[in-house]
């Protein structure tokens, strides 16, 4: 069996999936580095079973998984799941059309009207890029005087990033939220992200704790990955008044900070699902 990791710099996230395909009898695991594969689209002919997705970049591993399927290859995560949760307007769309709570969101094109919308849904909302990640060029508006400055700021910039004005009601977490990991349709474990800051991703500085996976968070966290289509995802949720609810589903994992806080081989089990695909049992 020959497995493709197409990935970019090797973190620790992919040392740790290494060693666990490392593991395997009869497996040969072939690294694509995404900075060196060339395509030739309609020409490609790949020798490998199944490409798993590790890279930083998501403009690469987007069309990087579109260039391995057009070629027969399967891929985990598949290229509709990255198109998906690479993109927080579809993301909350699929949510939505699953009916799984997840906090208030407004779409607008433009200045005025985005100014319009914050108004309407009354302060604070948080302001994000469509496509981003690691808590990067979120900002929390608390005021008119913010809302101003910061739309003028992205309408300047005028980049795809800051095109679109994707507005979230901000959700009062206390300090912390939850991020849940699931594969192939079951959540395998899930932390706690504490922080001091409103934003609490654990490359922003959030401590990582444990979090039991009530059948509660069990429930949402899988029913978001199938939203998505499934795979091998993490779920961020918040806890609120109201219950439990989804703020963004990610398709390239983290997990570093995770294995030893929960307990579980969370490589271990991302292996064993994508040995799975490539045996056509999934």
């Amino acid at each position: 069996m020959k497995i493709g990791l197409l990935h970019s710099l090797i973190r620790k996230d992919e040392k740790f999936l290494i060693d666990e395909f490392n593991k395997v009898k009869g497996l040969e695991l072939i690294m694509i580095d995404d900075r060196e594969i060339k395509f030739n689209i309609g020409k490609d002919k790949f020798d490998l079973d199944v490409v798993v997705e590790r890279c930083i970049n998501h403009s690469r591993a987007l069309h990087g998984l579109k260039l391995f399927e057009s070629a027969g290859i399967k891929c985990v995560n598949n290229y509709s799941v990255a198109t998906i949760c690479g993109d927080k307007l579809l993301t909350s769309c699929a949510l939505a059309d699953h009916n799984i709570p997840q906090p208030e969101v407004r779409v607008a094109f433009t200045e005025e009207s985005a100014l319009k919308t914050i108004e309407e849904m009354g302060y604070p909302v948080v302001l994000k890029p469509a496509v981003g990640s690691w808590g990067r060029l979120l900002s929390k508006v608390n005021d008119r005087d913010a809302a101003e400055a910061i739309l003028e700021h992205k309408a300047v910039l005028g980049s795809y990033h800051h095109s679109i004005f994707y507005i979230q009601k901000y959700v009062e977490k206390k300090g912390k939220d939850i991020r849940s990991f699931v594969v192939d349709d079951k959540c395998i474990a899930a932390i706690y992200r504490t922080s001091a800051h409103w934003i609490t991703n654990t490359a922003r500085g959030g401590v990582a704790t444990n979090c039991p996976v009530t059948d509660e968070l069990n429930d949402i966290s899988v029913r978001a990955a199938k939203a998505v289509g499934g795979g091998i995802v993490a779920i961020d949720v918040f806890e609120t008044a109201q219950g439990l609810m989804v703020n963004e589903v990610n398709y390239t994992m983290e997990y570093k900070n995770s294995i030893t806080t929960t307990g579980v081989n969370i490589p271990q089990k991302m292996v064993d699902f994508i040995l799975q695909v490539a045996e056509g049992r999934k």
